[in-house]
């Protein structure tokens, strides 16, 4: 399931997009880090040639307290840095469940196959899924995933709750594209499921990919 490219991002639609979150789904967001040219090459603004997330992640160790549910707010924020990434922390309107994103795939389809209710899903340039679930999902997806039978940590799934967060659309890490919905905010997802309904398909796709995975690298040693 490959998505449509996406065009690159002007620093009007980041704005658009946080005053968006926080005044239509009463999110809170904090602008983050940006890309800037330096010698002909886009690097992040914190300076760092080898970073991580260029462009990205949080711009100082204060940023969650820097985050803001006003629309009019995050629109002065975004008028100072127009290209500043859209931050959305998680333990606040949501905690989100993260897991790779070929298992978010195959789950999102057994959910709809289930007609279990979902929320909002995001899907990050390195391959990561972010399903959003109600606040508390951070503190008992390890206890859910262990009556399952797995490890949480063994099939690379993550529950983020109190301070993480989740990168908004349309921000763009770096060279490697842009942060995208694979399921929109809209009317019908206000409504957050909790971590309880979707946590049995995502474990079961997580596990089955870590399964894979196995199975590729023992081929993979023996040829």
């Amino acid at each position: 399931m490959e998505a449509a490219k996406v065009p690159r991002q002007r620093g009007e639609q980041l704005l658009d997009a946080a005053v968006r979150y926080a005044e239509e789904r009463h999110w809170d967001v904090c602008p983050g880090t940006w890309l800037e040219a330096v010698e002909g090459a886009e690097r992040c603004s914190c300076g760092d040639t080898g970073c991580a997330a260029p462009g990205a992640h949080p711009a100082g160790p204060d940023w969650a307290g820097r985050a803001t549910g006003s629309g009019a707010a995050a629109r002065r924020m975004w008028s100072r840095h127009p290209k500043a990434s859209i931050l959305l922390p998680t333990g606040r309107a949501f905690d989100a469940i993260d897991v790779p994103e070929s298992a978010g795939f195959l789950a999102l389809a057994r959910m709809e196959r289930m007609g279990l209710p979902l929320g909002p899903v995001t899907r990050s340039p390195d391959r990561r899924m972010f399903f959003l679930v109600l606040p508390g999902a951070a503190a008992k997806s390890d206890e859910l995933v262990r009556k399952l039978g797995w490890r949480a940590a063994a099939i690379d799934l993550v529950g983020r709750g109190e301070g993480h967060y989740v990168t908004g659309p349309p921000t763009r890490v770096g060279g490697r594209g842009a942060v995208q919905w694979a399921r929109h905010p809209t009317p019908a997802n206000r409504w957050l499921p909790d971590a309880e309904e979707l946590i049995s398909p995502l474990a079961y796709a997580c596990a089955r990919e870590a399964a894979d995975a196995r199975t590729r690298h023992r081929q993979s040693t023996l040829s």
